[in-house]
């Protein structure tokens, strides 16, 4: 393959989350010269800001695929990224209140076996045996043994360290300010550093994404928010999995792990304002106090914890709960990956390796049509 110009590369990755730095890593082992770009630092946005839940089930089921495909690699960090970014895989419960979302629960567990993921259902009883520190009102779950949950500050970064091993440019600090295609090629201009060129365009900027994608004709009804999170004081080591609740309202939708350093890091519930703008996500108290209050209804043991910190981050949400992933509906050269509504962590390494995959040989094996961004070919913003 003949050398690229130094301001042309095979292809141009928009946004260094999780989902940008993994393509760019799988895209350069796959040969391709790449030049990743991020507006701020690799992970610093919602890749580094979330709870960290390595998780495969609740997931739709046409997205197991991906998440299987993720799990794999996830098994394999050090041995491709060199780092295992705190990653455990010590299980993943889903627990329910009522008797509907016990059902739900249960049928999801058939279902997923078809998908190839083996749950298994614990009974009340069953539930109690293993895990006795939960709340009363909790009656049945769903135990994925191959769960799991990593340090979201870590992951993204080491994919970008990694990447730039294999050979990517990496700028950041990189604001973009145009996007144009000429002839065969993307032009990406970024400020104070000129004009960078490249056949094939990723974009996977997350909440930013639809302003990109607007850009070619395809706008998006992309909507933001800040998920809220929280830490305790260090406990005991105790609580090995990640464990969270199936419910009827964002309200009670609250989970908790613990880290090895003893801290409980809990996330979930309502979700405060967030803009694309200034960057900034909202940390609502009295949204803290309501999370608090469903978290101890999950484990009674935590209502003398003391939260020592709260943050939040600007995640992306679309109403059908899908990402945008693959081509663009209007433009050659041109795919997404983005607005994985707050449910991008697990899948990330897998969207990169898929991504990379889809550039790289035109195909992938992993099923794509649910995530295609021509589902919002009638949407007109405003």
């Amino acid at each position: 393959m003949k050398k690229p110009e130094a301001r042309h590369s095979d292809v141009i990755v928009v946004g260094g989350g999780i989902m940008g730095a993994s393509s760019a890593f799988f895209l350069a082992r796959r040969g391709l010269s790449v030049r990743l770009i991020e507006r701020d630092l690799v992970g610093q946005a919602a890749s580094g800001t979330n709870f960290g839940n390595v998780r495969r089930q609740g997931r739709w089921l046409h997205q197991l695929p991906l998440s299987l495909r993720a799990h794999a690699i996830w098994q394999r960090l050090p041995e491709l990224i060199g780092e295992d970014c705190e990653y455990v895989k010590r299980g993943h419960l889903r627990a329910a209140y009522t008797p509907e979302f016990v059902d739900k629960i249960e049928t999801y567990a058939r279902d997923a076996r078809d998908c190839g993921l083996d749950l298994e259902v614990l009974s009340t009883n069953m539930l109690r045996d293993r895990f006795p520190y939960l709340g009363p009102e909790i009656t049945a779950g769903v135990w994925d043994r191959e769960g799991g949950h990593a340090n979201p500050r870590l992951t993204a970064p080491a994919f970008g360290r990694a990447a730039v091993r294999e050979g990517v440019d990496l700028m950041e600090n990189a604001e973009v300010t145009g996007v144009t295609r000429n002839g065969g090629d993307f032009i990406v201009e970024i400020e104070g550093r000129g004009e960078f060129r490249a056949p094939v365009l990723l974009v996977t900027a997350g909440a930013w994404g639809g302003r990109l994608s607007a850009m070619f004709a395809e706008p998006v009804p992309i909507e933001v928010a800040g998920p809220g999170m929280a830490v305790t004081e260090p406990l005991p080591y105790r609580i090995e999995p990640s464990i969270s609740m199936a419910v009827g309202t964002t309200y009670e939708t609250v989970y908790f792990r613990q880290v090895e350093r003893g801290n409980i890091v809990i996330g979930g519930s309502t979700r405060g304002p967030a803009s694309i703008d200034s960057k900034r996500a909202k940390v609502i108290p009295g949204h803290v106090i309501g999370q608090m209050e469903q978290i101890r209804r999950m484990m009674p043991a935590f209502a003398r914890v003391n939260i020592i910190r709260v943050w939040s981050g600007v995640e992306s949400y679309f109403a059908d709960d899908v990402p945008v992933m693959g081509p663009s509906g209007t433009t050659a050269g041109l795919f997404y990956a983005f607005g994985f509504c707050g449910a991008g962590f697990q899948v990330g390494p897998g969207v990169g390796d898929v991504m990379a995959q889809l550039i790289a040989t035109g195909a992938t094996d992993t099923p794509l049509a649910p995530y295609s961004i021509t589902r919002f070919a009638g949407y007109r913003p405003g």
